[in-house]
């Protein structure tokens, strides 16, 4: 008996059984399924906390105030003001490893343009804030040095409060209010898109950082010299570590803080907190991922049961067989074959399935997913596999069973 013999044969078998051979199937296509979406949302999820990286800055840290005593409460951070312009300065002139840091304060306010208002971010920076942020212009220009000494009324938009403000015309040399003061928007920036936390990074209006401290925001935050935070960009992600590290030392010197006393200021690498993040979204990936594994360990299970069953009911087919010249390897070979067919014909229609509600659920709920030829891959071998682990056992008992007795089954 050929191999296509075997394989024809068991294929008769299969039709002949549809509906058991549907539901034996029906373990195999769900986790097979299963694979394919954890393994498309996990690799999705991979890709989209790379590119936050990139868009936040994988060599960026901002350092913000530390936390403040009052009462006897301790209260959260950025609540005792420590920083200021001065800091920033020191540090980009002390420490080689640094590219540039830029300070800046933030508040928020409404914006309002004509008949039209929205509700924002207003952050003051100094130059090369946009810089340390790898934040590039879609039209118009930055601020200038000039407009930073004087306080100057001008402004640059992100694409949300663009949409919002001028839905869709040109806001470059419009007038807008700002807390009553009127700014000339003189650029725009290249969308960003949304933190790992949800938070649109386009919907903020950037201002010189003397003109937010003047003319917009107030309080004891940016009062005088005080900052909200120093965004520092390091030469390269290489380096991020040894500044973190420089740039707490610099700064424990210049608040003169002694050796047993804590900074007055937190360090937030931003690319660590991105891949915290994404470690924990690649977990929840890898355990939904294993329940699927559980599937396809039970659908292998359901598949053994079947072919032992058919062994039972086949044997005096199996006896008539080797009574006519079938050697044991045929046998073996004919009951292999039909697990694993049951098996990718399970795996194949899990394969669509999978895909298909992977790219029907990116589409309708704007998940980024991603079904990598890889994972495809690997279910199919996985389930032929399964096939194969499962049917062994049924194949070899039947492969020997004595033709005498055999024939003789009722």
């Amino acid at each position: 008996m050929t191999l296509l013999d075997s394989l024809l044969s068991a294929l008769d078998s299969l039709r002949a059984n549809m509906l058991r051979t549907a539901l034996t199937t029906l373990g195999i296509v769900i986790g097979v399924a299963a694979v394919i979406a954890m393994v498309a949302i996990g690799v999705g999820a991979e890709r989209r906390m790379q590119d936050l990286i990139r868009g936040l800055g994988a060599n960026v840290m901002v350092v913000i105030n530390g936390t403040s005593i009052g009462g006897g409460a301790r209260r959260g951070a950025g609540t005792r003001p420590a920083l200021t312009m001065n800091d920033a300065v020191a540090l980009e002139r002390q420490v080689p490893s640094i590219q540039v840091a830029a300070g800046a304060v933030g508040g928020t306010g409404q914006v309002i343009y004509g008949n039209t208002n929205w509700f924002t971010r207003i952050e003051g920076v100094s130059n090369g804030y946009l810089e340390s942020r790898d934040w590039s212009l879609a039209s118009g220009r930055g601020f200038s040095g000039a407009e930073e000494r004087s306080a100057g009324k001008v402004a640059v938009i992100g694409q949300t409060v663009a949409e919002k403000l001028f839905e869709g015309g040109d806001p470059v040399g419009r007038t807008v209010r700002i807390m009553r003061v009127p700014f000339t928007v003189i650029g725009t920036l290249h969308a960003k898109g949304q933190t790992p936390w949800g938070r649109d990074l386009d919907d903020v209006i950037f201002l010189p950082l003397t003109t937010a401290k003047k003319r917009v925001l107030g309080g004891r935050a940016v009062r005088g010299d005080y900052l909200d935070s120093i965004t520092v960009k390091a030469r390269s992600a290489e380096l991020v570590e040894q500044t973190e590290e420089e740039v707490t030392e610099v700064l424990r010197q210049r608040h003169r803080i002694r050796p047993d006393n804590p900074d007055d200021f937190i360090v937030r690498n931003i690319a660590q907190i991105v891949e915290a993040r994404a470690e924990s979204q690649r977990t929840m990936a890898f355990l939904l991922a294993s329940v699927a594994g559980v599937s396809l360990l039970v659908g292998g299970i359901g598949i053994m049961n079947i072919m032992l069953v058919s062994v039972t009911e086949r044997t005096r087919e199996i006896g008539l067989r080797m009574a006519v010249g079938a050697a044991r390897r045929d046998i073996m070979v004919q009951f292999v074959i039909e697990a694993v067919a049951l098996s990718l014909i399970g795996g194949l229609i899990g394969i669509a399935l999978g895909a298909g509600g992977t790219l029907l659920a990116a589409e309708v709920a704007g998940w980024q997913m991603v079904v990598a030829p890889s994972a495809i891959a690997l279910a199919v071998g996985f389930s032929g596999a399964v096939g194969v682990f499962f049917g062994w056992y049924p194949a070899l008992k039947a492969s020997r069973l004595d033709p005498i007795e055999a024939l003789r089954h009722e």
